[in-house]
């Protein structure tokens, strides 16, 4: 089969396409015909080494078809999204014509969308879903801030909060993106600065109910200072560069009653305590055939086309999700 092999860590560069051999399941393994796959950060930091030795062929998320199941339960030929499950990192990930992943990590769909259009939802749609519900616990009528709010991770979430019935505070770099945002569900959007709160809390005195952090560590103590008491803020990327906060004093930064967490898909999707049943896929898939949710891809590459899509990624042009058909 034809993968995208890294050659060393570094640039889109030492991304090549390579013959390698077809990987068989074992029991309880599943081996997917991939037929598209998005982009995301966690793939920029494998390939340039910032995670450690991890596996050269990347790609963390696919959606395709059901070749061989090692089990022999999943028909071949069923339509199915696939993510996490050690991709990329401890074993060879979708960056391939065919992936061979756990079955706790594939979750089979109905649908007569399109292959682009469907891996536009996997990761990010679980990211959101996830930190949305679980650590922000949001609920009609709250007020959600969602910082970063122009990456595919941000629309996303905006789609999720905005159908759940909350006010959305959308936060992005350029209003070039404002109009695209409000289309998605946000009702306000605002210009990223380091002290945004000031803004925030002159129309939200006692402090907003919920903040989605995506910029990170660069805006993180500044978002904890625009949540009302008994409030929560969540943490789930690092827009803004993954260098650590210079100075974290719990006792002044830590406003009383406010609940800080974070979600690390990448590393928890598909274990005992995140099993991917808890994501309603299916769900999700049909909303975004009905309109509800907007997630088609905002740029699509092909398969030999690789390190452009990786340059567009390193960019960060994208203004939403890339998307790499083969």
């Amino acid at each position: 089969m034809r993968a995208i092999v890294r050659q060393a860590f570094g640039g889109p560069e030492q991304l090549l396409i390579q013959e390698v051999p077809t990987p068989q399941p074992k029991a309880g393994e599943v081996l997917v015909r991939v037929k598209a796959f998005g982009l995301n950060r966690a793939e920029q930091y494998f390939r340039k080494g910032l995670w450690g030795d991890v596996a050269s062929i990347s790609g963390i998320e696919c959606v395709g078809e059901v070749e061989k199941d090692g089990d022999g339960t999943l028909r071949p030929g069923s339509t199915v999204i696939a993510l996490m499950g050690g991709m990329g990192r401890s074993i060879a990930g979708s960056y391939a014509e065919y992936v061979c992943i756990p079955r706790t990590h594939v979750v089979v769909i109905k649908t007569n969308l399109g292959w682009t259009e469907l891996a536009a939802i996997p990761e990010s749609y679980a990211t959101a879903w996830t930190s949305l519900h679980d650590n922000l616990a949001i609920q009609s009528g709250q007020v959600v801030v969602i910082r970063g709010a122009g990456s595919a991770l941000g629309q996303a979430a905006v789609n999720i909060t905005s159908q759940a019935g909350a006010k959305v505070i959308a936060t992005v770099r350029s209003q070039a993106r404002s109009d695209l945002l409000r289309s998605r569900g946000a009702d306000h959007v605002l210009l990223e600065t380091s002290n945004l709160n000031t803004q925030i809390r002159a129309d939200h005195p006692d402090g907003v109910d919920c903040v989605l952090e995506i910029v990170g560590n660069t805006t993180l103590l500044d978002s904890l200072r625009m949540t009302r008491p008994r409030g929560r803020v969540c943490m789930v990327g690092f827009l803004g560069g993954g260098e650590p906060i210079a100075q974290f004093n719990p006792l002044f930064d830590l406003p009383s009653g406010v609940q800080l967490s974070f979600f690390a898909s990448a590393f928890m999707y598909g274990t005992a305590s995140y099993p991917l049943s808890d994501i309603p896929f299916q769900k999700i898939v049909d909303k975004v055939v009905e309109g509800s949710y907007r997630a088609k891809p905002s740029h699509v590459f092909k398969f030999d086309d690789i390190q452009s899509a990786h340059q567009m990624l390193d960019a960060e042009t994208a203004g939403g999700k890339i998307v790499v058909s083969l």
